[in-house]
């Protein structure tokens, strides 16, 4: 009796802990989706999930020109943590832009880091059945997009009835400070160091031309002078000739330069200082890109609600961005790559947390037609670094 009862206590704890370690997407998603040809709108999703089953609604905005609710059904897959989920119909639509309303098929994947959760993926859009085209529509005639979301605990709007009492704020109160100026007697960066005389190579051949004394003329029939002469030159491989510098024994100009070796000029690499900011936290590698176009284009923006979140950005160790606020529009950085310059090195320092705990933000870095993005999250313990390295095409 007493191993069938504690049989039965492991089997319902084994239980227990699955259920509760799976992921649950029950809640509010809060991002933006960016069409094809560039348009950007906010965009949120309320969720409930049952099971694999998953159904709710979604808003989407752009300020006062568009709004419009939709009603959603979808399937969320645990094992390869994807997520499909599609709108069904429109509720609600307001907009000055004119036209016919779609609706969108979504295509996630889930991800987490540490207590941060995000639904990255695309969309394809399709007109409604109500304007009754010809043909019939499909998903993607009414275009499509990257979708970025992260999980919040507010709404835009409202929280739908089916998710009241299954949300807890457990959002901290932080007390935004503005960013301390640094004592600029204080300054982490230390002067360039000059490059140091270069020291001549010790081998170099030394011609002692005796300039203070006079040449001494003795008369033509003594050989003993010129057999000198001769054998002088000889040494020198330089042919004999009645111009001065052969009667003083000394080769000619043009022989001396020759005989000098090249001097190679060597630059000593220019040491940049670590700032404080990048030793007093640890610094998290989050991604490496390899890319082909020397041409490269970083856009940073704020993932999910924005909050206030603010930024520095350090590049090969030197400040590029100061305090900037994470927004809907990107902070953007152009870099120009080659393969001299083949890796450079970003990092992102969180200046403050929000007033949603971490720091979050979306990195895409664009080179010719490569396309990547990154989640980056940073704290006041932690940086984060993504890499670029340069590879040409063959």
């Amino acid at each position: 009796m007493k191993r069938t009862l504690s049989k039965f206590l492991s089997v319902f704890f084994l239980i227990t802990y699955f259920t509760s370690s799976a992921q649950n997407l029950t809640g509010i998603w809060r991002g933006y989706f960016i069409a094809d040809n560039g348009d950007q709108y906010k965009l949120e999703f309320q969720i409930s999930q049952n099971s694999s089953a998953v159904s709710g609604v979604s808003y989407s905005y752009l300020d006062v020109r568009f709004y419009g609710k939709a009603t959603m059904t979808g399937s969320f897959i645990k094992s390869s943590s994807s997520f499909r989920i599609r709108e069904i119909r429109t509720l609600e639509v307001k907009s000055l832009l004119g036209g016919a309303t779609c609706i969108m098929n979504y295509n996630f994947v889930y991800t987490k880091s540490g207590k941060e959760e995000f639904l990255d993926g695309t969309y394809l859009g399709k007109y409604e059945r109500k304007y009754k085209t010809v043909p019939p529509p499909v998903w993607g005639d009414c275009g499509g997009g990257k979708v970025y979301l992260r999980k919040v605990t507010t709404s835009d709007f409202y929280v739908e009835p089916f998710l009241r009492n299954k949300i807890k704020d457990n959002t901290p109160v932080i007390i935004n400070e503005p960013p301390r100026k640094k004592d600029s007697a204080k300054t982490v960066f230390k002067p360039a160091i000059k490059n140091p005389p270069l020291n001549k190579p010790a081998d170099k051949p030394i011609v002692k031309t005796n300039s203070s004394k006079k040449p001494v003329t003795k008369p033509a029939t003594n050989t003993n002078t010129t057999k000198t002469n001769s054998d002088e030159i000889k040494k020198l491989n330089v042919a004999p000739n009645t111009n001065a510098s052969t009667k003083m024994n000394l080769p000619p100009k043009d022989s001396i330069q020759k005989t000098l070796p090249p001097i190679t000029k060597v630059i000593p690499k220019q040491i940049v200082p670590t700032p404080e900011a990048l030793k007093k936290r640890s610094n998290e590698l989050v991604k490496t890109f390899v890319v082909s176009n020397p041409e490269v284009t970083v856009k940073l923006y704020d993932n999910g609600e924005i909050d206030d979140d603010t930024i520095s950005v350090y590049l090969d160790k030197k400040l590029v961005l100061s305090a900037k606020r994470l927004t809907a529009s990107p902070l953007t950085l152009k870099l120009k790559m080659d393969e001299e310059t083949a890796e450079h090195e970003l990092v992102m320092v969180a200046e403050n947390l929000g007033r949603i705990p971490p720091n979050t933000s979306l990195m895409i870095v664009e080179s010719g037609e490569q396309r990547y993005t990154a989640q980056i999250t940073s704290t006041e313990q932690k940086n984060a670094v993504v890499r670029l390295k340069y590879q040409k095409p063959k």
